[in-house]
C-alpha cells in the first residue's frame, strides 16, 4: 500500500433494464471521465452504481445532466498490490484496531502490477493513520511467504 488517500465515490440508483449502465458509461466516456474502480448490485427495483472517478466535477456535471438520482460519499482509496494477501493486510491492520468495514470494491489489476483498493469505513481519520502507520512499520506483507514460496 503506497498510496492511501481520500476518494469521491458516486452513488447512482440505476432502473434494472438493458442498456442503463452502457447510457451512462457512454456518457462518462464522452467526458473523459476515467473510471478508477466500480460496483454494481442489483435488487428487483433498480441497481445501486458506485464508482471513483479521476475527473469527479465532469462526472457530477454529466450524471446530473443525465437525471439520474445520486449521492456522494467520500470513501478510501488505496493503492494494493496485485498479489495473493494484499486484501487481507488492510482488512487485519482495519480489524485489528477495531475500524468496521461498512463495503468495500477493488479493481483487478495487470499481473505484477497494482489494484486499487475502494473501502467504505467508519472511521476515516483512523483508518487512514493505521494504514499508514501499517505501511511503515510492515512496509508490504510478504505476500509470497508460505505454500509454493522459493
Amino acid at each position: 500500500m503506497s498510496n492511501i488517500r481520500t476518494a469521491l465515490q458516486f452513488s447512482v440508483f440505476l432502473v434494472n433494464k438493458p442498456g442503463v449502465l452502457a447510457q451512462v458509461a457512454r456518457a462518462l466516456a464522452e467526458e473523459k471521465v476515467n473510471i478508477v474502480a466500480m460496483t454494481l448490485v442489483d435488487s428487483q427495483e433498480h441497481g445501486v452504481l458506485r464508482l471513483v472517478v479521476e475527473q469527479p466535477q465532469a462526472a457530477r456535471s454529466k450524471l446530473t445532466q443525465l437525471n439520474l438520482p445520486m449521492t456522494e460519499t467520500e470513501v478510501l482509496r488505496l493503492e494494493l498490490p496485485n498479489a495473493p494477501g494484499a486484501l487481507a493486510h488492510v482488512a487485519t491492520l482495519l480489524g485489528q484496531n477495531h475500524i468496521n468495514i461498512n463495503y468495500a470494491y477493488c479493481t483487478g489489476g495487470a499481473p505484477g502490477g497494482k489494484a486499487t483498493g475502494i473501502f467504505k469505513v467508519a472511521d476515516q481519520p483512523k483508518a487512514i493513520k493505521i494504514l499508514e502507520q501499517g505501511v511503515k512499520s510492515h512496509r508490504e506483507p510478504n505476500l509470497h511467504r508460505g505454500r509454493g514460496a522459493r
